[in-house]
């Protein structure tokens, strides 16, 4: 059980932030991440072995994505809930720097489709492989690729016309 427990310590962070996403809210989002783990210890290590970070988001996908289908409405994004998932710390100088920005990005990110959010937050949040996206959303890479363009072309164009207008 020692690889369970390094898988935790490893992905339970960027597992409960995804699923935050997905949810809404924190407090599901920490069920749907605590079910993905118990389901990795039913697992077996074998299967999993080699993929591990797709399985583990894939599971959780799949339970969020249940759970919504249950109770027929998935939340947007809850910028508070997310801020409150502990994450690697910038020095205490940009803090105020890199929560605007976020906050911004966040803002400009929850105006793309779904799907564009989705797998542009699986890229650049949790630093998942387009492989590993295709197997966690059910996508093809290529699509995944297309999807993760298209949004951050539509992010810069909103950057730019930003910076033109001085808000950036």
């Amino acid at each position: 059980m020692d690889w369970v427990q390094q898988a935790m310590e490893r992905h339970s962070g960027p597992l409960l932030r995804y699923a935050t996403g997905l949810t809404g809210n924190a407090e599901t989002a920490r069920d749907v991440v605590q079910e993905t783990f118990l389901r990795l210890c039913r697992a077996e290590r074998g299967r999993v072995e080699g993929h591990l970070a797709a399985w583990l988001y894939t599971v959780c996908r799949n339970l969020a994505l249940d759970l919504h289908r249950k109770e027929r409405h998935m939340a947007p994004w809850n910028e508070t809930a997310a801020a409150a998932i502990p994450a690697a710390t910038a020095p205490p100088s940009d803090a105020i720097e890199r929560a605007e920005s976020r906050s911004r990005a966040d803002a400009w990110l929850d105006t793309l489709p779904k799907n564009q959010q989705e797998v542009i937050r699986l890229k650049f949040q949790d630093a998942l492989s387009y492989a590993e996206i295709s197997r966690v959303t059910g996508l093809s890479a290529t699509n995944v690729g297309y999807l993760i363009h298209t949004g951050l072309k539509a992010l810069r164009q909103r950057l730019a016309a930003a910076e033109t207008a001085g808000q950036a």
